[in-house]
């Protein structure tokens, strides 16, 4: 049963026909009163709550109601709606309790959407399934590990796939964020249609709406013909926002602007269009720390957290670095034609005390480069520890200005710098030198108005 709380006649009617025809069963009162008295008695599925029940239009009557259902019914979710939405008034919601904030008018499927999936989570209880059982179950091939930490994820992401929650996907680098959700979207009933995905931090903020949105010729100086967007490539699809922590103020803005309408306009164009795309968004940073610095928007967290996955480090699971090895070497055997490589037990047990700063990739990148370097078909300790010993070097032998002396954006020039002059200005292997793609390479020197002769490669 669907509990609807709003003071106006027709908008209960319209949502009570509305959740009928999708087979909810719904009750509508009008007050406040009217609804600490029916839920004196029962226990609703979900709630839908409008904030402003007379001429005040401040949301603090609908507020109080939220606090006083969350107190008797803490595990009941709701969904606030309002035709005097405010960031402000979103937020204070958020943080009393609600699961999502809708404006009136409402748009019937992304209502729809939302009520689905906040029902979803509410009844799909977490099992405690097995490696086996999962595989069984769900699509997780690439995600390697057993660890409890692990199969909690996997519990979690099976649990949450086939409903449309934005998800949040919080780690150190190189923990695996980007398979997680490829994982979320293979598991999903989005999974025939398009996953695609965005690294945030490669976006120079003056390319940020073209790459999004898309632009029509002569948009601006350069658009020579039109474009199309990232998110119009991944309607009825799956949007990964990666690095999402690196994102400038402005375009936060312009980004909460689309999870918030499912709507935006192309470059260049009045025409408003419509999105449908699930978003998962990824980072490395403490975006709860930025937001109490001013630096990431509250609502913009709130709006992409519905749900929240935080990988363990390696070293938090360190029993997992076996399965790792043996998934890498395994491939590795094939690549380099080696089929009788295999890694010893003292080396086995010497990469499990490993502190792996760089995680997965880090542990994938010591396996593959010791590989390379040695002829031997049975890897022991002592040819991973000397690989990883060049690698230490190289990092010890590396000079770092005096903290304060530089700013991170300039030993970024710096180094986009010396990395062009080192290759010739050669961007496949400078980029690849720097660790990027060539595109972010062409957007960094963008940003930085870096002049460059470009060589062929």
């Amino acid at each position: 049963m669907i509990l609807i709380i709003d003071d106006d006649k027709a908008v209960r009617a319209s949502l009570l026909l509305l959740l009928q025809k999708e087979g909810y069963a719904a009750k509508e009162v009008s007050s406040p009163n009217e609804a600490i008295a029916w839920l004196n008695h029962n226990i609703p599925s979900l709630v839908i709550l409008d904030l402003n029940f007379s001429l005040d239009t401040s949301g603090a009557e609908g507020i109080r109601l939220l606090k006083q259902i969350r107190k008797t019914h803490p595990g009941i979710p709701v969904i606030l709606i309002t035709g005097w939405a405010t960031i402000e008034l979103a937020v204070t919601g958020m943080k009393a309790g609600a699961n999502d904030f809708v404006n009136k008018p409402w748009n019937n499927d992304h209502l729809l959407q939302s009520v689905r999936t906040l029902i979803n989570l509410k009844e799909k209880k977490t099992e405690k399934l097995s490696r086996i059982n999962l595989d069984d179950r769900y699509q997780f091939h690439h995600i390697i590990g057993e660890d409890p930490r692990m199969l909690s994820i996997l519990e979690t992401i099976g649990r949450i796939a086939a409903t449309d929650a934005s998800v949040l996907i919080t780690g150190e680098s190189g923990t695996g964020k980007e398979l997680v959700a490829e994982a979320i979207h293979q598991n999903s009933l989005r999974n025939n249609k398009s996953f695609v995905k965005v690294n945030l931090g490669g976006i120079s903020t003056s390319l940020f709406e073209s790459e999004m949105f898309g632009h029509v010729r002569g948009a601006f100086t350069d658009a020579k013909a039109d474009r199309v967007g990232r998110f119009e490539m991944a309607n009825k699809g799956t949007i990964f926002l990666d690095e999402i922590g690196d994102l400038d103020q402005s375009n936060q803005v312009k980004l909460l602007r689309v999870l918030q309408d499912r709507t935006y306009e192309v470059l260049g164009s009045s025409r408003t269009k419509m999105v449908d795309a699930r978003v998962i968004c990824a980072t490395n940073r403490d975006l709860e720390g930025m937001v109490a610095d001013k630096a990431f928007r509250e609502d913009l967290l709130y709006r992409i957290n519905l749900i929240s996955i935080k990988l363990p480090a390696l070293r938090e699971r360190a029993g997992d670095i076996p399965l790792l090895v043996k998934f890498f070497v395994n491939n590795l055997r094939e690549l380099y034609s080696r089929p009788n490589l295999t890694v010893a037990h003292d080396a086995m047990k010497w990469l499990q005390k490993l502190e792996l700063p760089g995680n997965i990739r880090e542990l994938k990148n010591l396996v593959e480069r010791t590989i390379l370097v040695t002829k031997k078909d049975c890897l022991g300790e002592n040819d991973f520890q000397s690989q990883a010993e060049v690698k230490t070097k190289k990092k010890d032998a590396l000079q770092l200005p005096e903290v304060g002396s530089l700013t991170l954006e300039e030993m970024e020039i710096q180094m986009i710098h010396k990395a062009m002059d080192f290759h010739k200005n050669r961007i496949s292997r400078v980029a690849k030198a720097l660790g990027i793609t060539r595109n972010t390479l062409y957007r960094r020197l963008e940003k930085y108005n870096i002049i460059y002769d470009e060589a062929s490669d």
